[in-house]
């Protein structure tokens, strides 16, 4: 309901409340009149005083009944991301197999360019406090050319079945494993997740196998998975958009589509980085279909006065906001760990929010400044100490296949300077000013909160968006890359979460 039509029935409400208390009082008026020494009469004030009471409580219940907000959902985003006009005809709705390949030219061409590479010398004793240390580059660089085997990983990549569908204009392209086997009467529960930057849908290859056959892997076999892990439109193997305005909402609308193409009309999602965001959308445009939302991030964009405060003072009162002991540590002191932390790590979100093409255009034409760009990221997002160290930690959570499998995505795709433009879409209208940051989320909603993420987002901040917040877990160890990282902890977290809402029948009384 509209503003003005909830004022207008809020007024004809008192209207009504007043002459109601008119006509109420008018047996206290005789009461209220002097008696014959002059004084009134005790009793009939008392009463009057009680009906007032009573009335203005009475407007106050109604006010708030009347102007209780209805629950929004978000417009599904219809639109038109192929080149050119839109063409008359019904679009190909067919799903093809689709397989990563690659060709000696392909490799001759990155084998040049790398021998090609220019390095600049990095200051003494720096480790990654200036950006990726040289050092470490070469390292990288050397083994890129001498060890790794891109042909290999192309067997990895290949080992789940990939498809591609056309949809809104442009090829989706996604990785779909069902279960190897499921208990007799159980089915495979669909599970949407989705990737960010400067990550790809190889971020989930070590998960889907716990997922998928938790059994196998000591993990509880009670709920099994059906997994789809598409690449957002401009990255990895799927078409860049080729019009402005593809943002977080219309990949949300396509995934929301691509799920109901594949005939999933109830199904789970799961997301970090951009795929927070996408998650977070498609929760507020398909409430009805999504059976539960899981985030291993969580980021709110509108504070308000609260949230001013709580930053104020909850490192000295955090019963009072709702903290734990947890919340205390990640984010004291604020300066420190919240707002330098943070301007710290943004440089890279505003050059993309604002001019991408111009930097993506250098790491497109270089696989060595490729590589710098990601690898940075893939350091200090696991864990800021490693920022302390010359070679950047990048081995002690990840291995140099997985990393350069990753790179290689972005290099043989060219999908650099589209993924970055994902941040301008989203951004440049300003944070805090789109709708669907203002909605809130009501659909089950599952946490896993890991300790070296880029911001703690503590429990109490997140309720206020995601209302229905069923399990929130402060995970012991992991960064911002956790289904690569810690793969195990997620999954036992996605696997409680359904767990719980299944059990409790959240979702069958969500649809009531």
């Amino acid at each position: 309901m509209c503003y003005k039509g909830t004022h207008m029935l809020f007024q004809n409400e008192v209207q009504q409340t007043n002459s109601q208390a008119k006509a109420l009082s008018r047996p206290f008026r005789a009461l209220n009149q002097p008696s014959v020494d002059g004084c009134c009469c005790p009793q009939g004030k008392a009463g009057i005083m009680l009906l007032e009471i009573f009335l203005i409580l009475g407007a106050i219940i109604i006010y708030f009944v009347v102007s209780k907000k209805k629950e929004e959902t978000l417009a599904f985003k219809e639109g038109w991301w192929g080149k050119g006009q839109k063409p008359d005809t019904e679009e190909d709705r067919t799903i093809r197999p689709f397989k990563v390949e690659t060709t000696e030219e392909e490799l001759s061409d990155l084998f040049r360019r790398l021998d090609q590479a220019r390095f600049t010398e990095p200051l003494e004793d720096s480790c990654f406090h200036y950006g990726i240390n040289v050092a470490c580059l070469r390292k990288v660089v050397s083994y890129w050319k001498n060890q790794f085997n891109w042909k290999k990983q192309v067997e990895v990549l290949n080992k789940y079945p990939h498809f591609k569908t056309k949809i809104q204009g442009i090829d989706i392209h996604f990785v779909h494993v069902k279960p190897p086997h499921l208990p007799e009467g159980q089915s495979a529960k669909p599970l949407l997740m989705v990737h960010g930057w400067p990550g790809s849908f190889y971020e989930f290859y070590k998960i889907i196998p716990l997922l998928t056959d938790p059994a196998s892997h000591g993990l509880s076999s009670e709920h099994v998975f059906e997994v789809i892990c598409p690449s957002i439109p401009g990255y990895g193997f799927s078409e860049a958009p080729h019009k402005k305005g593809f943002d977080s909402v219309s990949a949300a609308s396509v995934f929301y589509e691509l799920m109901l193409r594949l005939g999933f009309h109830e199904f789970y999602a799961q997301g970090g980085d951009c795929g927070w965001l996408i998650c977070t959308n498609l929760a507020q445009i398909a409430p009805s279909h999504l059976k539960g939302l899981h985030l291993n991030l969580a980021l709110v964009t509108n504070l308000g006065f609260t949230h001013l405060l709580s930053i104020l003072l909850g490192r000295y009162f955090p019963g009072l906001f709702g903290f734990h002991e947890e919340d205390v540590r990640r984010m004291f002191p604020f300066l420190k760990k919240g707002l330098y932390k943070m301007l710290e790590e943004s440089g890279y979100s505003h050059i993309q929010a604002t001019r991408p093409d111009t930097v993506g255009c250098g790491l497109n034409d270089s696989p060595v400044g490729l590589a710098a760009y990601i690898l940075e990221k893939f350091s200090v997002w696991t864990d800021p100490e490693f920022l302390n160290l010359e070679d950047g930690g990048l081995e002690r959570k990840f291995n140099l296949d997985d990393l350069l499998t990753n790179i290689m995505i972005y290099w043989v795709s060219g999908c650099m300077v589209s993924s970055m433009r994902f941040y301008k879409e989203n951004l440049h209208k300003g944070i805090g000013t789109q709708k669907h940051e203002k909605l809130t989320v009501q659909v089950p909603t599952g946490i896993a909160s890991f300790p070296n993420e880029i911001m703690h987002i503590p429990q109490a901040w997140a309720q206020k968006k995601y209302t229905n917040i069923v399990s929130f877990h402060f995970m012991p160890r992991g960064g911002h890359f956790a289904a690569l990282e810690e793969p195990e902890l997620l999954a036992e977290d996605i696997l409680q979460f359904v767990g719980k809402v299944e059990k409790e029948q959240l979702w069958t009384k969500k649809k009531k």
